[in-house]
């Protein structure tokens, strides 16, 4: 197995997640890219979308929606901050349904796409 890479998955508020994995992908404004041990070091700009981590001791993918932020990869180090991020588990799918609908009827794209993330996250863990 390829050496482990470390991940700290990170709102404004809290760290979301963090430990090692062997592979994680997120959305950034260039399309979903994936990172494995020895990336070369980069810096994207992350759109809303879901991040997936896939813990380096095996076990369940960790999914989570994230907003707008950033990802730095430098040294089998991966940085992903966002203004906010959620797990899977911590998603109530009536409540995004809501706030998508609120977004629709209010016209604003930004809070579409975050909602819409959200959903993409419910739907991949039912």
């Amino acid at each position: 197995m390829a050496d482990p890479i470390q991940i700290e998955l990170v709102a404004a508020d809290r760290v979301v997640w963090s430990g090692q994995a062997r592979e994680v992908i997120a959305r950034t404004v260039e399309g979903d890219l994936g990172v494995l041990a020895g990336h070369a070091p980069l810096l994207s700009l992350l759109v809303p979308g879901v991040v997936e981590i896939f813990p380096y001791e095996g076990g369940d993918v960790v999914r989570a929606a994230v907003e707008e932020g950033f990802l730095s990869v430098a040294d089998n180090h991966v940085s992903i901050l966002s203004e906010d991020a959620f797990l899977a588990s911590e998603v109530d799918a009536a409540a995004v349904k809501a706030e998508l609908e609120s977004a629709k009827a209010d016209e604003d794209d930004a809070a579409v796409r975050r909602a819409e993330a959200k959903l993409r996250l419910v739907d991949k863990t039912s």
